[in-house]
């Protein structure tokens, strides 16, 4: 009975990771540490994504109930001390539409370009703020496998090593160097299924959020053009 424990505890995962070869270590080490980052800033992104689009959701829910907008927009400088998205593009337009407004020496189409080109500013700060991590995602999605393969590959190459100078050679033998290097296969996926299912959803979730909010930037200018016409007659 002890005998048959310690050929389980030699061909157990552990001790196939804890004997494997150098080279396979760092590989095996380098998966898990990716692996953890990519599910720390998939936990980060999906908090994000929930609170942008509730946010969206309140202001988007105030913005069309017909109230005026100046008080709208005095509501949220007093409550979002560091506002961001769609809130940080609407105070960026309306910010300087009420800047240029007050400049009689403005024209309507210069008061609107300066609107559109705020709002498009803050846009680019939210795109980025929207896509940081997905890169990070989508190559360890792409390279993990092939690193986990280096791994494999390297392992088969030290069992092979290990019993060329062997006389007999069986199953038991050369069991513990390919299961060595099949964890890091495995390792290899773990780390690379995860970051593509989740660059893949964050992706698609983006794209929806900036096309919503470059929907409001034309619906929120149309506003501005027909409140400056207003004005002007």
């Amino acid at each position: 009975m002890p005998i048959q424990d310690a050929v389980i505890q030699d061909h157990s995962i552990w001790s196939l990771i804890w004997n494997a070869s150098l080279p396979v270590q760092l590989v095996m080490l380098i998966l898990l540490v990716v692996s953890i980052m990519s599910w720390y800033m998939i936990d980060r992104k999906l908090t994000s994504f929930r609170r942008w689009n509730k946010v969206a959701d309140l202001f988007e829910e105030q913005f069309w109930s017909g109230g005026e907008v100046s008080r709208i927009y005095q509501q949220w400088s007093e409550e979002a001390s560091d506002p961001e998205g769609i809130v940080n593009i609407f105070m960026a337009g309306y910010g300087e539409f009420s800047r240029l407004a007050n400049n009689p020496d403005v024209e309507r189409a210069q008061l609107l370009e300066g609107v559109n080109r705020s709002m498009r500013v803050a846009l680019s700060r939210e795109v980025v703020n929207i896509e940081h991590h997905l890169p990070f995602l989508a190559t360890v999605g792409s390279t993990s496998p092939y690193v986990g393969l280096f791994g494999t590959v390297w392992g088969i190459m030290h069992s092979f090593q290990a019993i060329s100078g062997m006389q007999q050679i069986t199953i038991a033998t050369v069991a513990p160097g390919i299961a060595e290097a099949l964890i890091a296969t495995a390792m290899g996926l773990f780390a690379a299924i995860p970051a593509v299912m989740a660059y893949n959803k964050f992706a698609n979730t983006a794209e929806r959020l900036n096309n919503r909010y470059e929907v409001f930037m034309e619906e929120f200018l149309s506003i501005i053009s027909r409140q400056v016409r207003r004005n002007n007659r």
